[in-house]
């Protein structure tokens, strides 16, 4: 590849990113009830993938690193949503 067209996938990305932004603002103005939620959660999800992916390089790792990444992420998600609900429960 060339260096224009690893320039022109950060601006495709970047462009992507700003969209998906858009669309989350309007979602979470809109009165959908709760499935804004999960539309919410999963554009965060699509975004969070982009930036892991591309601008942190993650997409020419060694498979190890993301089989390690991917359960420790996912293990970390699962304390802080165990412990918010076990906040709000308590009150």
């Amino acid at each position: 590849m060339t260096h224009r067209s690893h320039f022109l996938r950060y601006i495709y990305i970047w462009i992507a990113l700003i969209v998906l932004t858009g669309i989350t603002v309007t979602t979470a103005g809109l009165n959908v009830g709760r499935i804004g939620i999960l539309i919410v959660l999963a554009i965060a999800a699509t975004k969070s993938t982009l930036v892991l992916l591309w601008f942190m390089h993650l997409s020419t790792e060694k498979r190890l690193l993301l089989k390690l990444l991917v359960p420790i992420a996912i293990g970390a998600l699962a304390i802080f949503i165990g412990l918010t609900y076990s906040d709000v429960l308590t009150r």
